[in-house]
């Protein structure tokens, strides 16, 4: 069969991009970049805290801009937030903890951590390569740091000076390669996957889902996902000025509905809070029995809570960084720090609350999810746990599994929307800005695959892809330190230390003194 076919196929290129290698790039470039940054995210959190957060009411990162294709910080954020904060926060999270135990929620946050950093390196560089479209619109991602900034580094030997262009040149076409494929999978696939799970289950129609099109594939489910293809095409033909619009009012509305359901859920459960913290703490470094025992039982909930925690917040791929440089900011590490305040929301606040949603409700070892056995309760999937979960509390008419549905739907969705505008940015520089039209009308197609896919092959297919995406963005990441603490040092000495140095904006000399006249005149 061909499904079975691919999924074997996928399974091969899976173990090499998600094993020992691709964890200790992924890893190891989020701790390179904190120590040379001199654990940026900690020594300046009340600088960068009062720079996101603690700005987001104020007139420059709220006020729509009239500039062709430029976006405000919030709309930047949230449109990056729409993509990130999908199933991976929900399904996602509950899939870790069914295979790598609660331990796994520990080695998300881990990820998390150094993952802030490496998405404050992404995103800083990505202002600082980016450049104006045939649109006259702003490009920014890994594809023109890859091209210009390893592109552009040169060494010599007794032949003289060599240049890196050709590697730059190649990896940036890679990493546009595996964008795209990646917005097929985690930005289509994956999402509608777990929206029709979760909603057919939610809200049942009989006369629908007991019609089988195809093998187990029902009526029902079919046209939920022709419904979200409609929806997407709607929203994505418009560009990235109508999915920011959209993002900004859906992505605040859902995560603060879904935080503040999870705290009810929580608090009602306060009694299961600590025991399920000590779960999490222990089982990262002593899994229970149905893991595995011994260093085989870390390593499982080791690479559960990495690639379910990359799934979640991006970090490493270099896909926001496509959004981000849409953004008004001039400062590159103004940006950047919007990244470490996207992969906090995304992981330490949302994922925590699902975590903790799962462990508590009902107890540790007779709720929804046994943590000492692995069994999840009858009836009940990796797909459908979280719902299981809300329901153990609110069980009237199914309202919890319905509320976790729609909340689902939002997350998911949100995340398809933002997930266009990536493959179509890495579509731009392979083929022109003139015919992303084109990538978005396949994008908006493949959604169906999504509806009949089986669960675990879309998920399987989806961490394929971001692995194969996170190599090319990592080595030029880590190419491009020395300039990122350049950078950084350069902001701190200004904003922080408030010497008189000339700041550092961009690699064009052109947008360099644009930048620099809008810096001086206070926007920043």
């Amino acid at each position: 069969m061909i499904l079975d076919k691919i999924a074997e196929i996928n399974g091969s290129i899976n173990g090499i991009v998600w094993g020992i290698f691709g964890l200790a790039l992924l890893v190891g470039t989020g701790i390179i970049v904190t120590s040379c940054t001199k654990f940026f995210q900690i020594t300046h959190l009340a600088h960068w805290w009062k720079n996101t957060i603690g700005s987001m009411f104020s007139k420059e990162v709220l006020k729509h801009r009239k500039e062709k294709g430029t976006i405000s910080p919030f709309q930047a954020l949230c449109t990056a937030l729409a993509a990130t904060v999908g199933t991976g926060n929900i399904a996602g999270v509950a899939a870790a903890i069914c295979i790598g135990g609660a331990g796994a929620v520990f080695w998300m946050w881990v990820a998390a951590f150094f993952g802030m950093m490496t998405n404050y390196a992404e995103n800083a560089l990505g202002i600082y390569f980016r450049r104006k479209n045939a649109n006259d619109e702003w490009s920014g991602g890994a594809m023109y740091y890859l091209q210009d900034g390893l592109g552009g580094y040169t060494y010599s030997d007794k032949n003289g000076k060599c240049s890196f262009k050709w590697l730059g040149k190649v990896l940036a076409v890679l990493f546009c390669i595996f964008a795209m494929l990646a917005s097929f999978g985690i930005g289509s696939m994956g999402q509608v996957n777990k929206i029709v799970a979760n909603v057919s289950a939610a809200f049942d129609v009989s006369a629908l889902s007991s019609i089988n099109v195809f093998g187990d594939v029902s009526l029902y489910e079919i046209l939920l996902g022709v419904l979200i293809m409609a929806l997407t095409a709607v929203i994505t033909l418009g560009g990235v000025k109508r999915i920011a619009n959209v993002a900004e009012k859906i992505v605040p509305f859902m995560v603060v509905l879904f935080v503040v359901g999870s705290l009810v859920i929580i608090g009602i459960n306060y009694d299961a809070i600590l025991p399920a913290f000590k779960a999490i703490f222990v089982n990262a470094f002593k899994p229970e029995a149905f893991v595995g025992g011994g260093i085989g039982g870390v390593i499982i909930a080791i690479t559960n809570g990495f690639k379910r925690g990359v799934f979640s917040n991006e970090a490493g791929l270099g896909s926001s960084v496509m959004v981000h440089s849409n953004s008004s900011i001039k400062e590159p590490v103004k940006q950047g720090m919007w990244g470490i305040f996207e992969v906090f929301a995304d992981t330490i606040v949302v994922c925590t609350m699902t975590a903790l949603v799962v462990l508590t409700s009902g107890g540790l070892e007779g709720g929804v999810f046994n943590v000492v056995t692995g069994e999840i309760r009858e009836g009940l999937t990796d797909a459908t746990l979280v719902g299981g979960a809300f329901n153990e509390i609110f069980p009237w008419g199914n309202i919890g599994q319905r509320f976790v549905a729609i909340a689902m739907f939002l997350f998911a969705f949100t995340t398809v929307l933002g997930w266009s505008h990536y493959g179509s940015k890495a579509w731009e520089y392979l083929f022109g800005a003139k015919t992303t039209i084109i990538f978005r009308i396949i994008h908006v197609c493949t959604i169906i695959f999504g509806a009949v896919l089986t669960s675990s092959l879309a998920w399987d297919i989806s961490d394929t892809f971001n692995g194969l995406m996170m190599i090319p963005n990592l080595i030029g990441v880590l190419f491009m330190l020395p300039l990122v603490v350049k950078i950084t040092k350069n902001y701190v000495d200004r904003k922080i230390k408030h010497k008189d140095v000339k700041p550092i904006l961009s690699y064009d000399p052109d947008i360099q003194a644009e930048a620099e006249a809008a810096v001086a005149a206070g926007e920043e």
